[in-house]
């Protein structure tokens, strides 16, 4: 129950973007370490006993961080932001200053490295790098690994209702089925529920043909009939209390209801998985890089990184750290093991084109869904 109850205040701080609040105050540990408490006014320290954590709310347990400072000695300035471009515009500001660590999403990370802002990691540092998943590795945004250490990961699955429905779902095809008119809630992203329609035509979730997300549009308009609402915020409550009997979710909501829910199904779709990383970086002038390389060898230690992804429910990136996550969390925390990376594709930039493109698609399928 303790855990239902951190994950469902977690749930809270997260969204698509992980929109964060500001936690005011300052945390004190019982060795007289400081957290600052996190804050997107917060303004960066510049000492060697500083490290300037920029990235959401919420995204580590307290007691992951009260002890780094106790081990270490060295303080935690966390400093957040909303969303990811409010992040990039910030490390523009600073020419890749002010901050010595970042936690965003994948596809801007590919923009801060093109743009010079991301420091070259230097392995040698990071004693617990062998304990990264591979799956996670070798990615669009750093495809040597050069720049970044994977942190956590999203997963886009289905959950359903097996009690409820009359077909079973193994795949985005099955939602379309007849059987679950107005019985289906979806997240409200453009490009992962496009991507759906694309998977089942046997397309990429980044296809660049105009002509084909076009298509996917045209498939996409056969599912309204069994789409009863589109929404971002807390859809896994809708599934819990039986207003919709399958759903499309972020992975944290996933775990949400798996937990309050033990009977739901998850699914991996047998399309293939899309999947997202939010990923950790050295900006290229951070004031204080070597706190940084110290705190991601500490995060990436196999129990520390448990705690971590039991606390904000998402996909764990550390391989080594599966085997201490709890057995009541594993199943939707840690991928099945018959996955491979070949299964899986993450959504990356396109071209302004085929992102308009899928702007158009979103529109008319949100209009005939009633929204």
């Amino acid at each position: 129950m303790k855990k239902l109850l951190t994950i469902l205040l977690i749930l809270c701080l997260l969204t698509v973007s992980f929109t964060s609040c500001t936690q005011a105050g300052p945390v004190t540990s019982d060795t007289g370490g400081t957290i600052s408490g996190s804050s997107s006014e917060a303004a960066p320290q510049i000492d060697n006993q500083t490290l300037n954590l920029f990235t959401w709310d919420g995204m580590f347990p307290e007691e992951v961080l009260k002890d780094f400072t106790e081990e270490t000695g060295i303080v935690i300035n966390y400093v957040n932001f909303d969303y990811d471009e409010t992040m990039l515009a910030k490390l523009q500001t600073a020419k890749g200053g002010d901050y010595d660590l970042v936690i965003a999403d994948d596809y801007i990370i590919e923009l801060a490295i093109s743009e010079g802002l991301v420091k070259q990691l230097d392995k040698e540092k990071i004693s617990n790098f062998e304990n990264i998943n591979p799956i996670y590795q070798g990615q669009f945004y750093d495809p040597n690994d050069e720049y970044t250490v994977p942190y956590g990961a999203g997963v886009q699955t289905i959950v359903y209702n097996p009690d409820m429905v009359d077909v079973v779902i193994d795949g985005y095809e099955d939602l379309w089925d007849k059987s679950l008119s107005d019985s289906v809630g979806i997240i409200a992203s453009s490009r992962v529920i496009d991507g759906m329609a694309l998977k089942v035509l046997g397309e990429s979730y980044n296809v660049e043909d105009v002509g084909t997300i076009e298509k996917a549009g045209e498939k996409l308009l056969e599912l309204a009939p069994n789409i009863r609402l589109i929404k971002d915020d807390n859809i896994q409550d809708d599934l819990l209390s039986g207003e919709i009997n399958a759903a499309v979710m972020y992975t944290s909501q996933v775990t949400m209801s798996k937990l309050a829910n033990p009977d739901l199904e998850i699914v991996y779709p047998k399309e293939g998985i899309g999947f997202g990383i939010m990923p950790q970086f050295i900006p290229v002038n951070a004031p204080n890089p070597d706190a940084a390389y110290q705190f991601i060898d500490y995060i990436l230690r196999p129990e520390v990184s448990a705690a971590c992804f039991e606390f904000f429910g998402y996909y764990c990136t550390n391989l080594a750290a599966e085997e201490h996550i709890s057995d009541e969390m594993k199943g939707f925390l840690t991928l099945p093991e018959e996955f491979k990376q070949d299964n899986m594709e993450m959504i990356e930039n396109i071209s302004a084109e085929a992102q308009e493109a899928h702007e158009k698609i979103w529109t008319a399928f949100k209009s005939a869904c009633g929204e």
